[in-house]
C-alpha cells in the first residue's frame, strides 16, 4: 500500500517544502497538493518536485472548469516533465460553491466534462492533433463560434510519458462508475471501509465491468485524518481536532437538499446527525455544528487512536480495497508531523 499525506503549510511553504523531502527520506510515497479556493496547486508542485527526488507529486485536487482540457493536459505534461515522471493528475468538479462563487464559471454537466477532459488529455500527451467534438468542449473551435482561424494542433514538446496517471475525486454512483470506467485512479472524500462496499460497491463493479483492459487496476484511495498516540487524552484531542473539517463539509459546502458530502454521511447511517449539522451551520452555530459530529463518525473514517488500533483500521481499509493512504496527519508542528508520518510508514510496512 502507497502511503502519502496531503501538503499541510500553515508554517509558509518554504518550510513545508523541506518538511517534504524529509518525509521523502523516511519512505513517504507521495505528497498532493489541494487547490479548492486557496493558493494554486501548480506553483507549489513545481517547486516540490526541485526539491524532491523519488516521491510522486499529484494535484489533489484541479477543478474541472477553471483550466481548458488542453490547458489541463499541458499544465500535467510540464509537471510531470520538471519532476522526471514523478506526477500524478488529481482532478474533480469540486462543487457550485467554489466553481460558481470563487470563479464565477457556472457549474454544470460535471459528468460529461470529467470524460472528454480526460480524452483531450490523452490525446495530448500522444502527440496527437488535438480535434475534439463533445458535448462541453469543441476543439478546435468552429468558424461560427469564432475568426475561423483555428486549426488542429499537437503538443509542440515530447512528454515524459504519454499516460500520466489520472486520479479523479467523484462521489455520486455515475460518478463512480465513470471513474472506474476511465480514470486511473479514485479519489473519494470521507471513506469508511465498513460502508464503502455498500454505498460505492455496486457503481465500482459496472464500471470496472467497462473497463479497458490496457489499464491497470483502480488505484483507490482515501484521505484519513492520522493521529498516532496511546494517551487517551491526546486521542480525544485528536478526534476533536477532526471535527471541524466534517461540520464544513457535511454542514456547510452546499445547500440543503444540494451537499454531496451531507449525502454521503447520510449514506453511511448517520441521517440524523447529517441533518442536525447541516442546520446547525446553515444557522452560523458553527460550533455547534462542530459539537454534533459524532466521534463513531470520525474514528470510522480516520486513524486515530493507539498503533495497535490504527493498525487494525489501516488492514480494514486494505480489506475494503483501498491502495493509497493520503493522509492528513494532525500534528502541532513540523517534528511532530515527520515523527507521526515516519511511524505510520512503519506501521503500514
Amino acid at each position: 500500500m502507497r502511503v502519502g499525506m496531503f501538503l499541510n503549510y500553515a508554517g509558509g511553504f518554504r518550510e513545508a517544502a523541506e518538511e517534504v523531502a524529509r518525509l521523502e527520506a523516511s519512505g513517504i510515497d507521495l505528497v498532493a497538493v489541494p487547490e479548492a479556493y486557496s493558493f494554486d496547486a501548480v506553483s507549489q508542485l513545481g517547486f516540490l518536485a526541485a526539491r524532491t527526488e523519488r516521491m510522486t507529486l499529484m494535484s489533489g485536487i484541479l477543478q474541472l472548469y477553471t483550466r481548458t482540457p488542453t490547458l489541463t493536459a499541458m499544465t500535467a505534461a510540464g509537471l510531470d516533465f520538471v519532476s522526471d515522471g514523478r506526477f500524478e493528475l488529481g482532478i474533480g468538479a469540486s462543487g457550485p460553491q467554489v466553481i460558481e462563487g470563487f470563479h464565477g464559471v457556472k457549474y454544470d454537466a460535471p459528468l460529461g466534462r470529467t470524460r472528454e477532459i480526460i480524452d483531450v488529455c490523452r490525446m495530448t500527451w500522444r502527440r496527437e492533433p488535438v480535434v475534439h467534438e463533445g458535448r462541453n468542449y469543441t476543439i478546435p473551435l468552429p468558424a461560427g463560434e469564432g475568426t475561423g482561424l483555428g486549426k488542429p494542433l499537437k503538443l509542440i514538446n515530447h512528454p515524459v510519458r504519454e499516460r500520466i496517471p489520472i486520479t479523479v475525486a467523484s462521489l455520486g454512483q455515475k460518478s463512480v462508475e465513470q471513474t472506474a470506467e476511465i480514470a486511473d485512479g479514485w479519489l473519494p472524500m470521507f471513506y469508511h471501509p465498513e460502508r464503502a462496499g455498500d454505498v460505492w460497491g455496486a457503481a465500482l463493479a459496472a464500471g470496472a465491468a467497462k473497463r479497458d483492459a490496457a489499464l491497470a487496476p483502480l488505484d483507490v484511495f482515501a484521505s484519513p485524518a492520522l493521529a498516532i498516540t496511546e494517551d487517551p487524552q491526546l486521542e480525544a484531542m485528536a478526534l476533536a481536532a477532526a471535527k471541524p473539517q466534517l461540520a464544513l463539509y457535511v454542514g456547510g459546502m452546499g445547500a440543503r437538499g444540494k451537499n454531496f458530502y451531507n449525502d454521503l454521511i447520510a449514506s453511511y447511517g448517520f441521517e440524523t446527525e447529517a441533518a442536525l449539522i447541516q442546520d446547525l451551520y446553515l444557522d452560523g452555530r458553527k460550533q455547534e455544528a462542530v459539537a454534533a459530529v459524532p466521534d463513531e463518525l470520525v474514528r470510522a473514517i480516520s486513524l486515530i487512536g493507539p498503533a495497535s488500533y490504527v493498525a487494525e483500521r489501516v488492514a480494514a481499509f486494505a480489506e475494503s480495497g483501498v491502495t493509497t493512504l493520503a493522509v492528513t496527519p494532525l500534528a502541532r508542528d513540523s517534528a511532530e508531523r515527520l515523527a507521526l508520518m515516519a511511524g505510520f510508514r512503519r506501521l503500514v510496512g
